[in-house]
């Protein structure tokens, strides 16, 4: 996947999650939480969702890493890159 395509797939998964929230203005750089209504159960579900979509694994000590849009993509593109 590319990182377009990332970035538009974890839009659609965070716009699942929180179907109330304008996922469309997020901000690269700033934090996913910060920026819409999403505890902390939301953001296991998005873990989930990636899991279950992409049968990736992400470990505990790397959620930080998922922070934010732009973060998360580049943690995500070597993982997705065969997908």
């Amino acid at each position: 996947m590319t990182k377009e395509e990332i970035k538009t797939s974890l839009l659609d998964i965070i716009s699942e999650i929180v179907p109330d929230e304008d996922v469309n203005n997020l901000e690269g750089e700033g934090a996913i939480r910060e920026q819409i209504d999403l505890d902390s159960m939301d953001f296991l579900d998005i873990i989930m969702e990636l899991r279950k979509r992409y049968k990736v694994e992400i470990p505990e000590d790397d959620y930080p890493k998922l922070a934010s849009m732009n973060s998360s993509v580049e943690y995500l593109e070597p993982l997705l890159a065969n997908k």
